[in-house]
């Protein structure tokens, strides 16, 4: 028949052949070389292997087995200490590079990632001279620039509606406004510890904000992130949503976003300087069950003063210490504690300061070693066994001191902020457990062998807090039936007592109590001396009171213990009293000379805005404003100055405090001349305005209009009367 091929091979193909070719990528674009691998034997590859695919793959590198080629040493049966990865694309190869980089492997490795074709490249380098282009400089801005305000001023952040506002804070003709953002779409603002930030979290994640022009400076991918929590130096930051990580198909991958891994965990640990995930945790246990809804502790993992530890506690079986940054378990295994329910790391003060720095030279020259971490923690009841509070030191893991505590229903750890004293309030019962007392078990941190001192109280502690950098603290107390299960329109009664260290007899001795009151919140100055008793959260009552603990008292003589017994708590005065409706938050600035009461629509919506005081209780600023809600000071690093300058500055307070006065006094008279002007120009206004009113009526009538055709009888004077203020004297009532 026509039309058929007898013999197939006669038939051209070529046309189709070059349409349906498959290109073959001869070239190693995709290959790399990683070098830090563990020198092991054939017996440990396949475990060697499966780590090594998971540290890619979690980096967002996904890599099998099969991709990498160890090579071997014939001579030994070893490894060469480096593998070859083989990537599926150019773009994935590039990304492991840019992330895997220099990371961590396990204590003793760390991976350098080099691509193939670079070893050739940099073989054949030409090793002729050029010099290179000179970039031209760029400055970045200093996050920390605020602190160089001349006029010394502190700053505020502001949240109403959906407005975010930055206002500098000084005397009266120094308040301004220092910035407002276009922020939108945000759950809420908070500060870094230190004051270098201003983050915002919003459905996406959460964005740090800085420097003189507020202009981004990282960013966080963590999608419906509620909750952030800072490291005590700002190096990290944790993230927390109430949903599980959800990692979409197609999603972006690299050191900066979740993988694969992730899924499941509502917990990220980010590094702020690069912006890159170190590792996620899941905040939801086995034992919970979906039903039930407890409250979770905030913040779920507590960082250790100096950054380089975070830990978390799982209750009644171990707490997990974490090194920085790998995020590796320290020493491969968590403190096994039967029956732990919470810790607390100690604060570093000034004299761990200058101890580590010691200790550092030391260290270097071979003689010590630097001091440890501490933390606290405690344990329940169990059966025949007593409940226990135990100091430890980190990393060795040491203990330092324990006790042994009986009848207890809950135990709270309060640090004194500069690590020199620690309180365990316990809440005890009685054998029928019909009632509740407290004890407070207080540990002098400072001293040889951690000697406890114990203060037995007969009512129900509701509220503790230490003086900063003092040897004094603050309890609020109760008895109230009401107590516990308080009904709506009810405050509970409370008593307020001050308590401080006696050096001769080290022990606690009681200042002076004050009863019959409902402040429920105790908010000590940062400097110390100066309190604030408030009644937040009350429909009722919303007062506040402004103390001086060191009243006509010599800070020296108190400093040094050499208060005499009849001086002994009658330097505790009552400053002023005021009231903020509807209070619901307290805080001091960093001077520790205004505070800011504010009363938020997160939690009523009845008069919602913001009051500044000073640290007599005199309003110098009230805002009242709709939906406001958030009023948070900007927070101050720690000084600069060693203690000598320090002491100096102290010392020649006198003269700095004549130049404030003289700045006081220019700033007075330029005050008053700026009001006499400015009622001049508007008496000058009046009189040009009834000028021209009249030649327009004049004008009206067809009269002819002259100045000086009112005559005497219509002319009007005015007279401008000026007060100015020759002396001031303030006198307080003493009760």
């Amino acid at each position: 028949m026509p039309g058929i091929v007898d013999n197939v091979d006669d038939i051209d193909c070529s046309d189709i052949e070059a349409k349906y070719r498959v290109e073959y990528d001869d070239g190693f674009d995709n290959t790399v070389v990683v070098d830090g691998i563990p020198v092991i034997d054939k017996s440990k590859l396949d475990k060697l292997l499966a780590k090594i695919s998971k540290e890619f793959s979690r980096k967002g590198c996904p890599i099998r087995p099969d991709d990498i080629f160890v090579p071997w040493d014939d001579s030994t049966g070893k490894g060469k200490g480096y593998i070859f990865i083989d990537f599926r694309s150019p773009d994935d190869a590039n990304m492991a590079l840019a992330t895997m980089h220099n990371h961590p492997f396990d204590a003793k490795h760390q991976f350098k990632v080099n691509k193939f074709t670079d070893i050739e490249k940099y073989a054949d380098l030409d090793e002729t001279y050029v010099e290179p282009e000179t970039e031209e400089y760029t400055p970045r801005e200093h996050l920390r620039a605020w602190l160089a305000d001349p006029q010394g001023r502190d700053q505020y952040v502001t949240y109403r509606g959906e407005d975010v506002e930055i206002y500098w804070h000084g005397k009266p003709s120094q308040c301004e406004l220092a910035y407002k953002p276009d922020w939108k779409d945000f759950l809420y603002v908070a500060w870094s510890p230190l004051g270098t930030y201003v983050s915002t979290l919003h459905r996406q994640g959460v964005r740090l904000w800085g420097g003189p022009s507020w202009k981004p400076q990282q960013r966080f991918a963590h999608p419906l992130v509620k909750l952030i929590d800072f490291s005590p130096c700002e190096q990290y930051i944790v993230t927390w949503s109430n949903e599980p990580i959800v990692v979409p198909e197609g999603a972006t991958q690299g050191p900066q976003y979740f993988s694969l891994d992730d899924e499941g965990n509502n917990l990220a640990v980010w590094d702020i300087k690069s912006g890159y995930l170190l590792r996620t945790f899941s905040t939801v246990t086995e034992a919970d069950s979906p039903q039930a809804k407890k409250q979770m502790q905030w913040p779920a993992l507590k960082w250790s003063p100096d950054d380089k530890f975070v830990a978390r506690v799982t209750p009644g079986q171990m707490i997990s210490v974490h090194e920085l940054p790998s995020m590796f378990l320290h020493g491969k295994k968590s403190l096994k504690i039967e029956g732990v329910v919470d810790f607390e790391w100690c604060p570093q003060g000034d004299k761990d300061k200058e101890d580590a720095d010691k200790d550092a030279s030391a260290t270097a020259n071979g003689k010590t070693k630097a001091r440890e971490n501490m933390l606290v923690y405690w344990t329940p009841e169990v059966v025949n066994q007593p409940a226990r509070v135990t100091l430890l030191s980190f990393p060795s893991r040491t203990i330092l001191r324990q006790k042994n505590l009986f009848n207890v229903t809950e135990c709270k750890l309060f640090w004194q902020n500069q690590g020199d004293f620690l309180c365990v309030k316990v809440d005890r019962h009685t054998k029928t457990k019909k009632s509740i007392f407290c004890n407070l078990e207080i540990f002098r941190v400072r001293e040889k062998d951690y000697p406890v001192e114990v203060v037995e109280l007969k009512d129900t502690v509701t509220d503790f807090s230490w003086e900063p950098k003092g040897e004094r603290f603050a309890i609020v107390s109760s008895n109230d039936p009401n107590l516990g299960n308080p009904g709506p329109g009810i405050t509970i009664k409370t008593d307020v007592s001050f308590y401080q260290l006696e050096r001769g007899k080290n022990d606690f001795k009681l200042l002076r109590t004050l009863p019959n009151r409902t402040s429920n919140a105790i908010r000590w100055s940062p400097r110390g001396r100066h309190v604030v008793l408030a009644t937040v959260g009350s429909s009722s009552k919303s007062e506040l009171e402004f103390w001086d603990l060191d009243f006509n008292v010599e800070d020296v003589a108190r400093r040094e213990g050499q208060t005499s017994k009849d001086d002994w708590g009658t330097g505790i005065q009552l400053l002023g009293t005021a009231d903020h409706y509807g209070v619901t938050d307290v805080e001091w600035d960093p001077s520790g000379r205004y505070l800011a009461t504010s009363a938020s629509a997160w939690t009523h919506t009845l008069e919602n805005g913001y009051a500044i005081w000073d640290f007599k209780g005199q309003e110098l600023m009230k805002q009242i404003q709709d939906r406001f809600k958030q009023f948070i000071w900007r927070p101050r690093p720690r000084t600069l100055l060693t203690k000598e300058q320090q002491r100096q500055v102290r010392k020649n307070l006198r003269e700095y405090s004549r130049v404030f006065d003289d700045e006081d006094a220019k700033e007075h008279l330029t005050v008053n001349a700026e009001l006499i002007a400015h009622r001049k120009r508007l008496v000058d206004e009046w009189n040009a305005w009834r000028a021209r009113s009249k030649k327009e009526f004049a004008e009206s009538r067809g009269q002819s209009f002259s100045v000086d055709q009112d005559g005497d009888g219509d002319k009007e004077e005015i007279e401008v009367w000026v007060e100015e203020v020759i002396e001031q004297i303030e006198e307080e009532v003493v009760d």
